[in-house]
């Protein structure tokens, strides 16, 4: 990870709000693979372009660069051998992101995918049922999976609160990696993208408690009745 901060893709103005103190255990490595696999598809181009442009465009894009690739096939090893990355680590390039001038879209679109590759374990038979079972079967199967990815993902806690949902997470690792709460967009991101694919719900998402207001905790409220 060094090489990506301390490279010349990396230079870029650092947010001029002082970071918070975040710490947290090893993190599941699917977080930041989403994260450089959205930074990837960002900075790739839709038309198709001649050699020399692409090279020089690898030289500009973080996304395009070697070094992301390289990483992302060290996340995606890290995946399948089940082994987790450094908090630390994943906050380094959390903040990196964050310099970013589209960092909320690429918060947004790797929450997405944090949440689909999650979400992609799970069963099938597992996802019908919580999705089509009629609520009062369907509801507890949704919720569990839903509790469990908060848990072991997310490092967080989910409590239900009749039709509400509250997620709480001490120390989001991307709490502080862009000016005006940015990067708390990545656990909305997934919260959202989770409840939809889960429990057929997407309602409004409201992130009630943040780190970088002072709280003690990132805290995210949800409806979650179907569509």
């Amino acid at each position: 990870m060094s090489s990506l901060i301390d490279g010349r893709l990396a230079r870029a103005p650092v947010p001029a709000e002082p970071t918070l103190s975040l710490s947290g255990r090893p993190i599941d490595a699917r977080l930041p693979l989403a994260l450089l696999e959205a930074v990837k598809a960002i900075d790739t181009p839709e038309a198709e372009l001649d050699a020399e442009l692409v090279h020089e465009l690898r030289n500009k894009r973080l996304g395009l660069s070697e070094t992301v690739y390289q990483q992302i096939r060290r996340y995606s090893e890290a995946v399948r051998s089940r082994h987790r990355v450094g908090f630390d680590e994943v906050l380094a390039l959390a903040r990196l992101i964050g310099r970013r001038p589209d960092a909320d879209l690429a918060f947004r679109e790797a929450g997405r995918r944090w949440a689909r590759s999650y979400v992609g374990t799970v069963s099938g038979l597992q996802r019908s049922a919580a999705r089509s079972l009629p609520s009062l079967l369907g509801r507890p199967i949704a919720l569990r999976l839903l509790r469990q990815m908060s848990r072991r993902y997310m490092g967080g806690v989910l409590v239900r609160q009749g039709s509400t949902l509250l997620l709480d997470v001490e120390s989001p690792v991307s709490a502080d990696a862009a000016p005006r709460a940015v990067g708390c967009g990545l656990y909305e991101a997934a919260f959202r993208e989770a409840l939809l694919l889960l429990a057929d719900a997407d309602g409004a998402i409201e992130h009630v408690m943040c780190r970088t207001r002072g709280d003690r905790h990132c805290q995210w409220r949800a409806e979650w009745r179907r569509r």
